[in-house]
């Protein structure tokens, strides 16, 4: 799955946070429900608009933004 797909930013909407599919639902809002306990099917009961691939972009999307290298200072 292809995140980049589902993943919209735009300067003009959210204060140029990422959001899903161009909606008002950002990326942080999906992840905040799940790291509050939520299970995927909550989230997506919580916001309707979501698809099941919706909050599997907003995980992806949160791992490559985490995955980075590390330099060491010798």
């Amino acid at each position: 799955m292809d995140w980049k797909a589902r993943i919209t930013i735009n300067p003009a909407q959210c204060g140029g946070r990422p959001c899903i599919r161009g909606m008002r639902i950002r990326v942080q809002d999906v992840l905040d429900l799940l790291a509050a306990g939520l299970s995927r099917d909550e989230v997506i009961a919580d916001l309707p608009d979501l698809e099941p691939d919706d909050v599997e972009a907003a995980l992806r999307y949160a791992s490559a933004r985490l995955d980075h290298p590390v330099l060491l200072a010798a």
